[in-house]
């Protein structure tokens, strides 16, 4: 099957061509689990990957979490059949395989992650031999940094989502200019205006017809599950917001722009996004101011957590499963 892999900073519109995607009959593009970001970490406690039990435990737990996503993908995975998808044993092939699984009940041909924090693991996509189309959405960084403090993931504190959105566009920017040919670079701000547009450019570049459906997004299952699955994806069964731009300007303190144009203003300025700081005020930050951004960082992620209830109940099923991770993880640390 094809592949196409989002990279970038989430909040940049993401979910939106997701779902877009997703109408066309010929790709499959599901909620993501986030499968690599979340496991990645803990594949040390799984040991030689050549022995078959270690592989099948992996394989196992990413079923798993994938089952328990807070968007229901509505598969139960056969383990056996997820591992005779696999070309070689390693994460990203597990991965592979169950978007192919998933495209399959679909009937499509093309699998698309959205998750995009892959953008830290391309070179392991790479060599576990899996070769996508790179789909570089990105944003202005303050716009995005603004989404994230309404969201219930995510960092707060504006010095934390600049370092962030600067890391992932610099690598995404660094892939997209490695291999030109096997990549797609979308620009939010002008995604958003005219989607067809872009839909006819990522159709094209996959080989495939243009589907007018994808603009029906808003009526789709797909868009009406992710919805109610979480606050922060709402928008998903409203019209295209065309000017969603510049919201920086007003939700932002002039100290906040100041952190965040300091910290990535050089980068804004490479993507084309004036800077409303002067270089010349931009500050370099010392280990204890930035100590004490991981301390507001901290509290307002708690409060966003508690601010969410429902929000929260519904990723706890995929949460404990985690927790459970990470203390199989303590616990093999401790043994070595």
């Amino acid at each position: 099957m094809k592949a196409i892999q989002f990279i970038g900073t989430q909040r940049s519109g993401s979910n939106l061509l997701r779902v877009m995607l997703n109408q066309h009959p010929r790709i499959s593009s599901p909620h993501p689990p986030h499968i690599l970001q979340v496991m990645m970490p803990f594949l040390p406690m799984y040991g030689d990957l050549t022995h078959s039990n270690n592989f099948e435990s992996l394989i196992d737990d990413v079923c798993t979490l994938v089952e328990r996503n807070p968007v229901n993908w509505d598969v139960k995975f056969d383990r056996t059949e997820v591992a005779g998808r696999c070309s070689n044993r390693s994460l990203p092939q597990i991965m592979k395989a169950v978007y192919e699984i998933k495209a399959i009940m679909k009937g499509a041909d093309i699998w698309c992650c959205k998750s995009m924090a892959s953008v830290f693991y391309m070179k392991e996509i790479v060599n576990a031999d899996i070769h996508p189309f790179w789909l570089w959405l990105y944003r202005d960084g303050r716009d995005v940094a603004c989404s994230f403090r309404k969201a219930v993931v995510g960092e707060k504190h504006i010095y934390f989502l600049a370092q962030q959105w600067k890391k992932e566009q610099e690598l995404s920017l660094a892939q997209t200019r490695k291999e030109p040919n096997k990549s797609i670079v979308l620009r939010y701000e002008e995604f958003t205006p005219e989607p067809e547009v872009a839909l006819r450019m990522i159709c094209d570049k996959r080989q495939i017809e243009y589907d007018p459906e994808m603009l029906n997004y808003a009526e789709s299952k797909e868009s009406k599950i992710t919805a109610t699955s979480g606050e922060m994806w709402s928008n998903l069964v409203r019209p295209v917001m065309k000017n969603n731009t510049r919201k920086f300007e007003s939700e932002l303190s002039y100290e906040d722009i100041l952190i965040f144009e300091s910290v990535a203003g050089d980068l804004l300025k490479e993507l084309n996004y004036d800077c409303i700081t002067d270089s010349s005020e931009w500050k370099t930050f010392s280990s204890e101011e930035i100590r004490e951004f991981a301390g507001v960082n901290d509290k307002l992620k708690k409060e966003a957590r508690d601010k969410a209830p429902e929000d929260m109940t519904k990723r706890a099923a995929q949460d404990a499963f985690i927790n459970s991770l990470k203390n199989r993880m303590k616990n093999y640390e401790s043994s070595i």
